[in-house]
């Protein structure tokens, strides 16, 4: 059976490869199925599908987003598979959340400039990244490329960590908010990675709970990062819950250099018979 991978990302959001590069990999790795969750765009989509289509009708192209978001003052993240990344709807809600990540770059770009010194503008940093949802690793690659720093630890540790003077905060939205939007383009939503959001059992127990009364249909139990204890944990809560099981590598190329496509850190693999109740569920 070949392997399947539901978490990837390119360089439409803060992935290193481009988007037929991606796929070229996925072929390469003798993947039956890729899922493009780039960070809150869609952006590569259409590009992935045609190119996938075009070289490859043995490999299938699933349209993915990944949505970040809040819960209690922890970043928690929605995957949605399968979307209609046409659909008006939702379009229109993505766009709203799109243009409040403009206001918070122009922000902190300023704040930068002005307060630490850095010469960096908004239109010099989306220049050097066209086409991309600006994050702060796109910062960090400025910024050393330009030599304002010596690594992106340092930009991380010094500029624009959580806690750090320059720093401006996104608008968030909450996990509910992201899941409405995914089954607003008739998609399947997913819990990523819970482990990697260090609660207490009790805690992701609740939201879980509660996420699966908002419309949740999966959650990644198979991820790079988990212990099989972990895995296991995850696979309960969501036979608890009667979740759906999805996963992958959360592949960012350069940018997570220990994590490899469909294999994440060398043991992970995807079966690609989880598809079949993934697709039933949309």
């Amino acid at each position: 059976m070949r392997g399947i991978d539901l978490h990837t990302h390119s360089n439409c959001s803060d992935g290193t490869y481009s988007v037929k590069e991606l796929m070229d990999y996925a072929h390469e790795k003798n993947l039956a199925a890729i899922a493009l969750t780039d960070h809150d765009t869609v952006d590569g989509l259409d590009e992935a599908s045609s190119y996938v289509k075009e070289n490859y009708p043995d490999m299938e192209l699933i349209p993915g987003i990944e949505f970040s978001t809040v819960e209690e003052g922890k970043d928690v993240h929605i995957v949605g598979l399968y979307i209609d990344h046409h659909n008006e709807g939702f379009k229109a809600k993505l766009g709203q959340f799109i243009d409040s990540r403009t206001v918070r770059n122009k922000k902190m770009c300023k704040k930068l400039s002005e307060e630490a010194g850095i010469p960096i503008s908004y239109e010099e940093l989306t220049g050097s990244f066209p086409g991309a949802v600006l994050t702060r690793a796109h910062y960090a690659k400025f910024m050393v490329d330009r030599g304002y720093a010596r690594s992106r630890n340092e930009v991380f540790d010094k500029y624009i960590g959580d806690n750090c003077p320059y720093y401006v905060e996104r608008e968030k939205i909450s996990p509910e908010e992201a899941i409405s939007y995914v089954l607003e383009a008739k998609g399947v939503p997913v819990l990523a990675h819970p482990i990697l959001y260090h609660l207490s059992d009790r805690k992701l127990d609740a939201m879980v709970a509660r996420l699966k009364d908002a419309g949740l249909k999966g959650i990644e139990a198979i991820y790079s990062t988990y212990s099989p204890s972990e895995e296991r944990q995850i696979k309960e809560l969501a036979e608890k819950y009667g979740l759906l099981i999805s996963g992958g590598s959360d592949f960012h190329g350069a940018n997570k250099p220990k994590i490899d496509l469909g294999t994440g850190m060398g043991k992970l693999f995807l079966p690609e018979d989880l598809l079949i109740p993934i697709k039933k569920a949309r």
